[in-house]
């Protein structure tokens, strides 16, 4: 191996403990948001409102107003249909 090569080695190496080293603390950080999260559903519980009902309502919230209409009309007429 010339000494070219090598230095190129060490700098492909340097670069790739960045990024895997990058992945790890976002990895960290994604727990410690996650366990926020728990902690926000935790005090809601403790309130006594619903986390189930919470989570829907977040997921909800993410959607296309107007793909959530026209799920609701569809599922509106089903139910219709079969009497409920």
């Amino acid at each position: 191996m010339d000494e070219n090569s090598g230095s190129a080695y060490r700098v492909t190496a340097d670069e790739l403990r960045q990024f895997v080293e990058r992945f790890e603390n976002l990895e960290i950080e994604k727990r410690s948001i996650a366990d926020q999260q728990k902690e926000v559903m935790a005090e809601a519980k403790g309130r006594g409102y619903d986390t189930k009902i919470l989570r829907k309502i977040v997921v909800l919230r993410r959607r296309d107003l107007q793909d959530l209409a026209e799920e609701e009309a569809v599922l509106s007429m089903y139910k219709s249909a079969l009497g409920m």
